[in-house]
Formats: C-alpha cells, structure tokens, sequence
C-alpha cells in the first residue's frame, strides 16, 4: 500500500470511527497491517431454534452474501432465553469479524430485566438492519374464541385456565400480554416456547389456547390452520386486511421488532463496511425480499451508524416500558 493509500484508508477508519464513537487508538491491527478480509468462513449466530421463519430467512441472506463475501457465511443456532443467547458469543468472541449475530429486540430488554453480563450497546458493534417483525395474537382454526374480546371473558370467567405461548419469558409477545391482561385484571397462564414452529403447532393441535407471535405465522394463517385475531401494527396488514390493529381495539400499544446484524466490541470500519455491503446487497436480492414478503415483512435498512443509533434509542425506550410496566430488576 502506497503512503498516500494508507492516509487514505487511516482517515476513512477515523471517520467511521467518530460516527460509531471509538477513539483513534484503538484501530484495528487488521487495518493497519492490511490483513485480507475475509479469507475463511463467517459464522452468522441465530438466537433462535432452526425451522423458524427467521432462521430460514437468516439462512437464505447469509448464502447470499457469501457471494460477494467469497466466503461461506455460516449459521449457527443458539436458541432460547427469549432470543438472548447470541450475546455472550458475541461479548467471547474476537472483533474480527467472523463472528456475527442477529440481534432481536428482547437483547435491548433483558438488561432492565434481570442480571446479565453482557450490555447489548457497550459489548456489540453495530453492522446493518436488516428488517422488522410484527406480532399478532393467535388461535387454532376451529376456536371458539373469534376476537380479543372472548379471550378476555374467557379469562374473567374461568381465571387460571387461559393458556397463552410466546416466544420466551420478556419477549416483546410475553410484554404485549402483560399490558394487555393488567389492564383489565385478568390473569393468564404463560406457556414460553424455544421457536416458532414448536409454538405454532402447540396452538394449531390445542396444547395451548392461543399464542402470540411475530409474522412468521403467515403460512399457516394463510393455510387456515390458525386464526389471527388482531395485528400489533400501526395499521392493518394489506394481507390480512380485516384483521384488527391493537389501537383499534382500545390499546395504545405497536409492537414492531427491528432486527440487524452486529459483531464484537471493537470491530474494524474496515471490515464493518466489507460486512455491511456485502449484506446490503444480499438483502436487496429479490430472493431475500420473496422470502420475507412469506412473512408480511419487508427490507427496513439501516447502516452502521443509523443502526447503531437506532438501538442507543431501542435500549431507552425498553427501559422505559419495563419501569412502566413495573418489571425492573431489583438488585445488582
């Protein structure tokens, strides 16, 4: 690399280095030494069961950036815990980039929560958004229970028999119902499960009565297998256009999830970019865009910076809601 390229490439990293909040010490060694990048596989951690639709949606973006990559990009499955158990690899791991992760919004909770050791802003460098999940609540095709309303003197009539699943303890779902329940002074049974596929055959085959979920559940609404009662959007779904938002039915509540992809404390600008483009690309290929309209979802970008940003506030805002709703852990 001439002198003048190196200037070049040291002033860039400085720039991205500003806008993500590092200081000029600590660039990388792979900048400075001009180590290829990558030069062997990535592992991309999902936080979630295999067979879900993010899974599979994660499965098909990260083969289509191993194109422009010219490496595999490799997933793993690390589900559970609500979809939190990405972020200690990521905290483990090295800032080299070939380690990364989805990041779901229960990350931006769980801190408020309960203990951890591990901080979803101070432990994670931002790379790109990738897309964004709604939610809905859910019964089997052949319930008797045709709105949030009959869930709701369901509950006030036999209290303690109302049996409602989500993805896991302190996921946007679990905190919808406890908005939604204490509201009215009703309680429920809370039934969390690993994955979707596993949650949606609980309700569809009556282990459950009902469950809350993100759009993932588009297939099987679209199958007549489950009923969907009302939508956590802002406005109704064009796909299911006579299914009613929350708002509608007297709760000011929108439960939209954005995710992206992040990797560890200390990355790179360098390989941050070769990450986020190759992604960017992978996430504009109308293979990746089919596979999330399965799912009424569509591409919401955001790069580095916007990203990084964007969770600063998701981090506020969750704490927010959890000391609004009561559930801040006690104690250290």
């Amino acid at each position: 690399m001439s002198e003048q390229g190196g200037d070049v490439t040291r002033r860039r990293w400085l720039q991205h280095a500003a806008a993500l909040g590092l200081g000029a010490s600590a660039m990388p060694r792979a900048v400075a030494s001009n180590e290829p990048f990558p030069s062997r596989p990535i592992t991309l951690w999902v936080p979630w069961p295999a067979g879900g639709a993010t899974d599979i949606s994660l499965r098909i973006l990260a083969e289509l950036a191993s194109v422009p990559l010219g490496q595999p990009v490799l997933t793993e499955n690390r589900g559970g815990a609500g979809g939190t158990l990405a972020m200690p690899v990521l905290q483990q791991a090295k800032p080299d980039g070939y380690t990364i992760a989805q990041m779901p919004q229960p990350v931006f909770r769980a801190p408020h929560v309960q203990k951890v050791l591990w901080d979803p802003i101070r432990d994670v460098t931002p790379i790109i958004q990738v897309s964004s999940v709604t939610f809905g609540m859910l019964v089997a095709a052949g319930s008797s229970v045709r709105s949030l309303e009959d869930m709701f003197a369901f509950a006030r009539a036999r209290p303690g028999e109302l049996t409602i699943a989500t993805n896991g303890i302190g996921t946007t779902p679990h905190m919808v119902l406890e908005a939604l329940f204490t509201a009215r002074g009703l309680r429920y049974i809370h039934v969390p499960y690993k994955g979707t596929a596993e949650q949606l055959n609980a309700i569809a085959g009556g282990q459950v009565m009902a469950g809350v979920n993100s759009t993932g559940f588009g297939p099987a609404v679209d199958a007549g297998t489950l009923r969907l009662l009302a939508i956590f959007s802002s406005e109704r779904s064009r796909r299911w256009p006579q299914v009613p938002v929350l708002r509608e039915l007297g709760f000011d509540i929108v439960a939209k999830s954005p995710y992206g992809l992040s990797g560890p404390r200390g990355m790179s600008p360098a390989v941050i970019g070769v990450l986020h483009d190759a992604f960017k690309k992978a996430m504009f290929d109308q293979r990746f865009k089919d596979e999330l309209a399965k799912y009424d979802q569509e591409v919401d970008y955001l790069g580095p910076e916007a990203y990084a940003q964007s969770c600063r506030e998701i981090f506020a805002q969750e704490r927010a809601m959890v000391e609004k709703l009561g559930l801040t852990r006690t104690g250290t």
